[in-house]
């Protein structure tokens, strides 16, 4: 009885603070408040809730009953916190299961870093040494020696870097983090790391220092092979905070009293590699003090002029770390005689390996995709060398090594310099990617969608590493606005991106100022130079600026992302809208369009069936409606009702250029697309411009002829209108152009271009051709949503809309997600006409549910677990023949 009772029980979780998942050293003072609640009592919603805050578990004060059903980014109810403060805080609701609250949830702790710049004591320096800085640069070593006097009851370590660093207190590593202090628009917001170090000082002499190298400060940035973006010197800043037991606080802060010196990292580059030296491991710290200074191996540091605290920001997303390894699958020997490590999945991090040989024996690894005839495939690579060198130091019990301050995009890795028989147990490869939370799954009864879908979550994993890049391997690996608005909505249910993405659209504001577009990539490294003379009005990319904040929106029900965006959303419009002229039609200049149309030439991308003019005219319609809806939510009526007139003219203008009695011009798969997906066509339009949308990919041979603009939106413009079948026939499709080709040719992640290696093995001879680039691995969202039948509808998935389409043959299919409120399920399953359906809503939730039986009236039920079925119309029962049914060409 005691288990029945509890399962019956309203159970709050620790509080979570903003979008963080480890609230420590954040920067909000006043961080809203979110929880969830598991029960089983059915349709339960919170009516209250009550917050407890204080310094610690034992001296909690209650803020009061707070009347409401909202579980999500409560305010804040206490005063603003201090630079430094930690206050735990724990939360209990009341619902609709009586009037009794329910039991305290855990304490939760936030700790608040350094709010305001004048907590900064410390300086950013640098080695006194001269550097021509137009090569990669070994790495350099800052570090002092400094006495504790007894036992130490806290200290924390606040640190940041012009370039990548890492932290060392001891000859001990601090903390997980990769590739610190990460990427953003430096000059306007440069992140800071803080750090619980309580456990690495002793008693008597300490040592404290930082390793730094070139990261994307200054090393290799873009396809424009430039060197020194943001500066020619590298640096770093840290600020060592010690409490002893009686609360006396002592600091020690970087300064021109610190040493500079060399050690082991000959060379490193996010792009080209490291070369590692272990026989000057130990050399270039102050623990040499005396001796290193007396030989001239430790020179003064010098302290930069001109920095200001004041562009230090604490972190909103989860740090780069180490998150998956992988062994050896198999050894292969090449044509030529190479010796190849097959990892059996394309991903993005580095190799770490084992070695005993000589001193002064140098192990090369080469880094690449694919395999292209039995060799390494560098030819996509373009400059980018993705070469580590370790040179043994002789140890006799072996020795390990991974690199530090670099990151490669591979499955295969060519080995060479090997002392001795090559044992492919002595590698790892070591998975490295921003330390999201899974929250999404999916998965079917067809394997090959199964692989397909874990394509898409292998190409997420390895782009999204601090920003949201295109590709992890060649020399480029910028965070496009156009990949990351097409493939947002996906993301979102993968993963829980919101801090990620808070950073990401800072950025974007930051870069694009108070008028004009957003940059083509955030943050802007692109120069200005061709192929962009001037910051262009790129539609689809540009919209960037108004989708990403309204799914992020959606997903998770914070209008935060609104409101800091909507400066930017109008500011964009507003440059699109000039750029169409007083007539607002789209007429001259260059824009991508449907990028990589697959029936473009390899050398020129843009050609699309599909004209520019077309694309940048939906656009604008669709945001301007997005934007002006968004304006309304926040209460800034004139701005909303402007956008929408906006919106309205433009739609005008497309209807009148590019809509014939809905027959669209041209006649398109991605016109057909934009059209529906984007309120372009009216009401009565709709079934005949889907039913020629039907035709044209019929005319295709249900192959892809979608670039990004069209791919994300052509399944949904089909299923939504009645054509699922041919919605499915295109995602099942095997021949290239189709999202299956790549799996049938073995893809572990998603590929750049359709037809990225060719049916023989042959890599495409365009220039850009990635082998991991999870934009139009899109498609994903259209399977969340309308195969396995789980969606939003209503923000933050309060409501949710189940509504399934089976077909294709699926016996099968069920999808999960963590939403904010808690997890939602669904599966179905079909067998013969019997159609059956499982769901779960999260507490504090309803869904909607719809039928596949022809009905259009959705089944209103709460939170709980819920079952369903009904028997599909003859029609509406998916025969093998009309969808396309095969035997699967790939088992995984």
């Amino acid at each position: 009885m005691q288990d029945a009772a509890l399962s019956l029980a309203a159970v709050p979780s620790s509080p979570r603070f903003e979008h963080h998942e480890e609230p420590f050293g954040i920067g909000e003072d006043r961080p809203r408040l979110s929880w969830q609640v598991a029960t089983g009592i059915p349709g339960w919603v919170q009516t209250a809730y009550e917050l407890q805050l204080g310094p610690d578990e034992a001296s909690l004060t209650s803020y009061g009953r707070t009347e409401t059903r909202e579980q999500l980014l409560q305010p804040w109810p206490a005063p603003p916190l201090a630079s430094r403060q930690r206050v735990a805080v724990r939360v209990r609701v009341w619902g609709s299961g009586g009037d009794a609250p329910s039991e305290w949830s855990p304490v939760a702790y936030v700790e608040a870093g350094l709010l305001n710049a004048a907590d900064w004591q410390a300086a950013m320096i640098r080695p006194a040494w001269d550097e021509a800085s137009d090569a990669n640069e070994p790495a350099a070593r800052l570090s002092r020696t400094f006495e504790v006097a007894g036992p130490v009851a806290s200290a924390r370590l606040y640190a940041s870097a012009h370039g990548v660093y890492v932290a060392h207190i001891n000859g001990r590593r601090v903390g997980r983090d990769i590739l610190t202090p990460g990427w953003t628009s430096y000059h306007h917001r440069l992140r800071y790391q803080s750090y619980d170090v309580t456990e690495y000082l002793r008693p008597g002499t300490n040592v404290i220092g930082l390793e730094f190298a070139d990261g994307w400060w200054r090393g290799n940035l873009g396809f424009q092979e430039k060197r020194n973006t943001y500066g020619n010197r590298t640096a770093v800043i840290a600020q060592l905070e010690m409490t002893d037991a009686g609360g006396a606080v002592s600091m020690i802060g970087s300064g021109a009293s610190w040493l500079a010196g060399r050690g082991p990292v000959l060379s490193a580059d996010l792009y080209d590699g490291e070369t590692f030296d272990a026989r000057l491991r130990n050399r270039g710290w102050a623990e040499a003090g005396a001796a290193g200074a007396a030989t001239g191996t430790l020179q003064p540091a010098v302290v930069v002029d001109g920095f200001d605290p004041a562009v230090l920001v604490a972190p909103d997303g989860p740090p780069v770390r180490a998150t998956d390894e992988l062994q050896v699958k198999a050894v292969l020997g090449t044509p030529s005689g190479k010796t190849i490590l097959d990892f059996g999945q394309n991903l993005v991090g580095r190799v770490r390996f084992t070695v005993s040989g000589a001193a002064g024996t140098e192990v090369v690894l080469r880094h690449a995709e694919v395999l292209e005839h039995g060799e390494l495939g560098v030819r996509p690579l373009r400059v980018a060398k993705q070469t580590d060198r370790y040179i043994l130091r002789g140890d006799s019990g072996g020795e390990t090594w991974e690199p530090e301050y670099t990151i490669h995009g591979f499955r295969y890795v060519e080995v060479s310099g090997w002392p001795g028989e090559l044992d492919p147990g002595a590698f790892t490869a070591v998975v490295i990617h921003s330390e999201l939370v899974r929250t999404g799954t999916f998965e079917c009864s067809e394997p090959m969608l199964n692989q397909l879908h874990a394509n898409v979550v292998w190409g997420m994993r390895g782009n999204f590493v601090d920003v949201p890049t295109d590709c992890p391997q060649r020399n480029e690996r910028l965070g496009w606005t156009g990949d990351f608005q097409i493939f947002a909505a996906t993301a979102s249910f993968l993963y829980r991106i919101p801090g990620f993405t808070t950073s990401w659209l800072k950025d974007l504001a930051a870069e694009q100022g108070t008028d004009g577009p957003p940059p083509l990539v955030v943050p802007e490294v692109v120069a200005e130079k061709p192929p962009f003379p001037d910051r262009p009005v790129m539609a689809a990319w540009g919209d960037a600026a108004v989708l990403v904040p309204w799914v992020l929106y959606q997903r998770t029900g914070d209008p935060a992302f609104l409101r800091r965006q909507l400066p930017g959303m109008m500011a964009w419009l507003e440059a699109a809208a000039q750029a169409a002229g007083p007539e607002l039609q789209f007429e001259h200049g260059f824009q991508f369009g449907d990028w990589l149309d697959p029936a473009a030439p390899p050398d020129a991308p843009g050609d699309a069936r599909t004209p520019w003019q077309l694309v940048a005219q939906a656009y604008l319609v669709y945001s301007a409606a997005v934007a002006g809806e968004a304006a309304g939510l926040l209460g800034q009526d004139t701005e909303a009702e402007r956008l929408r007139e906006l919106s309205a003219r433009s739609r005008a203008v497309f209807r009148k250029r590019y809509v014939d009695d809905g027959r669209l011009r041209p006649s398109t798969q991605t016109a057909y697309a934009v059209a529906l997906r984007f309120g372009l066509l009216e009401p009565a339009e709709h079934p005949a411009a889907a039913a020629r949308l039907a035709d044209t990919v019929e005319a295709d041979g249900y192959r892809i002829a979608t670039g990004f603009v069209g791919t994300p939106l052509v399944c949904d413009a089909l299923s939504d209108e009645g054509h699922a079948t041919a919605a499915y026939r295109l995602l099942l499709q095997t021949e290239c152009p189709s999202w299956l080709y790549s799996v049938t040719m073995g893809a572990t992640t998603i590929w750049e271009r359709w037809d990225s290696m060719l049916p023989d093995g042959s890599i495409n001879e365009g220039e850009m051709t990635s082998f991991n680039h999870y934009a139009l691995g899109a498609v994903a969202d259209w399977m969340h949503r309308s195969v396995a039948g789980l969606a939003p509808a209503e923000p933050g998935y309060r409501k949710l809309a189940i509504r399934p389409r089976p077909g294709g043959g699926l016996a099968w299919a069920a999808a999960r997600h963590e939403t904010p409120y808690g997890e939602a399920a669904v599966r179905w399953e079909l067998a013969g006409q019997e159609f059956s359906l499982a769901v779960t809503v999260p507490a504090g939730c309803t869904a909607a549910v719809y039928l596949p039986d022809g009905g259009t009236t959705g089944v209103e039920v709460g939170s709980g677990t819920h079952s369903f079925s009904c028997a599909l119309p003859a029609t509406a029962v998916p025969s093998s023949a009309a969808e396309g049914a095969r035997e699967p060409v790939f088992q995984p």
